[in-house]
C-alpha cells in the first residue's frame, strides 16, 4: 500500500520539493538579513520574490527534479550548480539594469550566494537517503522490462541488481530466440515473449521502463520498439552495445548535428591535475634530486640520468627518465649475463627485471628500494609523455607480446603513469604478467580523479614500506 502511494504521488512529491527549494532560497536571504541586523526595506522584499521566481524557472529548466535513480551524486550536484549559476546571473543582471546593487548588503549577498546551494544539496541528499531506505525494503519501486536476453541484457540485469537503492525491478526479458512452445528463463527472469510482443505487454501491465539491450545490427527491431512503445506510458532507454565490439570507456560528443563516441579517455582534468601536481612535487623535492644527482656523479663519474624508450598514448615512443641506478654500459652487459645463467634468463623473460641484478650500483640499490630513482619522471609528466597515475610504462615488445585481445588498444588510449594500481599492489612481486595486464586494463576502464587520489595516497605508504621494490 505504501509502495503504491509513493509511486502514485511521485510527481506531486517532485513539485513539493521544487517549491520547498524556492522557499528555502528566498527565506535564507531574509534570515541572513535579520541575522546580520541589516535594515529591511522594500528592495529586499522585491529581491526575495525575484529569487523565488528565478529559482522556480531555473531549477525546472535544468531538470533538477528529474528521476535521479541510478545517477551519481556528482551528476545531480553539477545540475544544481548550473541551475544556481543561472539564478545568480539573472540577479546580477537585475542589479546592473536598475543600478541598485548599493542598496543591498554585499556581505549578506555573498554569504547567501554560497550557502544556499549547499543547503539545497544537503536537503536533496537527505531526501535521497530516505528514498533509498524505502527502495531497499522493496517500496517505491519502478518496474522494467528488457528487450534482448543476450549478454548485454544480462549485464544490465546484474547491474540493476547490484544497486538495490535505485528501486528498479526487472520483470523479465523479451527476445526472439525462444524455444518452441517452451517456457524460458534467463538468469532468474522469465522471457515474456518476442520483441514484437512488447507493445501488447505494456498495454496490459504497468511498466515504467523499457531497456533496449539489442545488438547494433538489430536496428529494425530497435526502431520498431521506439515507434510502438514510446506512447504507451513507459520510458524507453537504449543500452549501447559497446562491449560486444570491445569499445570501452566511451564519451558521447557532438560534431555539428552528429553524435559521435570518443574512445580517447584522456581528459582535460587529468592533464591539469598532472601539471599542478608535478610542479608542486618538483618544487618540494628539487633539493633532494640535486643531492641524489651529486651522489650518482661522485660514485663512478657516469651520467646522472638514464633514458629508456617506452610506449605512450597512441603507440608513440618516448624517453622515460630515471636516475641511473646501474653501472655505465649495463645494457651491453645484459646479453652476456643472461647467457651465463639460465635462471637469470628465465627471471628476465618473466619479469623483465632481475631481483638481484649485479649491474646495480650501491647508490642505485638504495634508490630502487625507495623508488627515488623514478622522481625524474615528473619531468616526463610536464613534457606530456606521462601521467602521475596510469598504466605501467612498458617497451614495444611487451605491448606486442602480452597486451592481446584488445588490451593493446586500451593501453595506447592513455598515457603511462609514474604510479598506478601495480605500484600500490604487489609492485615487482607480481608473478603473473597477465595480472599486470589486468591491472592496467582495470585502471584505464576505471580512471577518475578520486581513483588517482586514492592511488597517490597508497603510493606514499608503499614508498615508506618499500614492499616489492627492487
Amino acid at each position: 500500500m505504501l509502495a503504491t502511494t509513493l509511486r502514485e504521488q511521485s510527481p506531486l512529491f517532485a513539485r513539493l520539493l521544487h517549491l520547498f527549494d524556492c522557499i528555502l532560497a528566498s527565506g535564507l536571504l531574509a534570515f541572513l538579513v535579520f541575522w546580520y541586523h541589516v535594515p529591511w526595506s522594500v528592495h529586499y522584499s522585491h529581491l526575495c520574490w525575484g529569487i523565488f521566481f528565478a529559482c522556480l524557472i531555473s531549477f525546472q529548466s535544468f531538470q533538477l527534479y528529474r528521476s535521479w535513480r541510478g545517477w551519481s551524486l556528482f551528476a545531480e550536484l553539477i545540475c544544481l550548480a548550473k541551475a544556481w549559476a543561472a539564478v545568480i546571473a539573472v540577479l546580477l543582471f537585475y542589479f546592473f539594469l536598475f543600478k541598485i546593487s548599493h542598496v543591498y548588503s554585499r556581505l549578506v549577498f555573498m554569504i547567501w550566494m554560497v550557502t544556499t546551494p549547499i543547503m539545497i544539496f544537503a536537503f536533496h541528499l537527505l531526501v535521497r537517503r530516505i528514498l533509498r531506505l524505502f527502495r531497499k525494503k522493496g517500496r517505491n519501486m519502478r518496474h522494467a522490462v528488457v528487450a534482448g536476453a543476450g549478454d548485454l541484457g544480462q549485464r544490465l540485469l546484474k547491474e540493476v541488481e547490484s544497486l538495490p537503492w535505485v528501486g528498479i525491478n526487472v520483470v523479465g526479458f523479451f527476445d526472439d530466440k525462444l524455444e518452441a512452445e517452451q517456457p524460458l528463463t534467463v538468469v532468474g527472469r522469465p522471457v515474456l515473449g518476442r520483441i514484437r510482443d512488447i507493445a501488447d505487454y505494456l498495454r496490459k501491465n504497468d511498466i515504467d521502463y523499457v531497456y533496449i539491450a539489442l545488438p547494433m545490427r538489430a536496428e529494425k527491431k530497435i526502431f520498431a520498439i521506439l515507434r510502438e512503445c514510446r506512447s504507451l506510458g513507459a520510458r524507453v532507454y537504449l543500452i549501447p552495445d559497446l562491449y560486444a565490439y570491445g569499445l570501452h570507456h566511451a564519451e558521447i560528443q557532438s560534431l555539428g548535428k552528429l553524435l559521435i563516441l570518443n574512445f580517447n579517455p584522456y581528459s582535460n582534468w587529468k592533464r591539469g591535475f598532472d601539471l599542478i601536481f608535478s610542479l608542486l612535487v618538483l618544487l618540494l623535492i628539487s633539493p633532494f634530486m640535486f643531492v641524489i644527482a651529486i651522489l650518482i656523479k661522485l660514485s663512478d663519474g657516469g651520467p646522472v640520468f638514464y633514458a629508456h624508450e617506452r610506449i605512450t598514448s597512441r603507440g608513440r615512443k618516448f624517453k622515460c627518465l630515471k636516475f641511473r641506478t646501474m653501472s655505465v654500459g649495463a645494457d651491453q652487459e645484459l646479453a652476456g649475463l643472461l647467457d651465463s645463467d639460465p635462471a637469470l634468463r628465465q627471471e628476465w623473460e618473466k619479469h623483465f627485471k632481475l631481483k638481484d641484478d649485479p649491474r646495480v650500483t650501491r647508490i642505485g640499490r638504495f634508490l630502487r628500494r625507495t623508488s627515488l630513482d623514478e622522481f625524474p619522471q615528473f619531468i616526463n609528466v610536464l613534457k606530456g609523455d606521462m601521467s602521475v597515475v596510469g598504466a605501467r610504462p612498458i617497451v614495444g615488445h611487451e605491448l606486442r607480446e602480452y597486451y592481446t585481445n584488445g588490451s593493446a588498444g586500451l593501453y595506447c588510449s592513455m598515457k603511462p603513469g609514474i604510479t598506478g594500481p601495480w605500484q600500490v599492489g604487489k609492485r615487482s612481486d607480481v608473478d603473473d604478467y597477465d595480472e599486470r595486464v589486468r591491472l592496467d586494463d582495470w585502471y584505464i576502464l576505471n580512471s577518475s580523479l578520486w581513483t588517482d587520489v586514492k592511488i597517490i595516497g597508497k603510493t606514499v605508504f608503499a614508498l615508506f614500506t618499500g614492499k616489492g621494490a627492487y
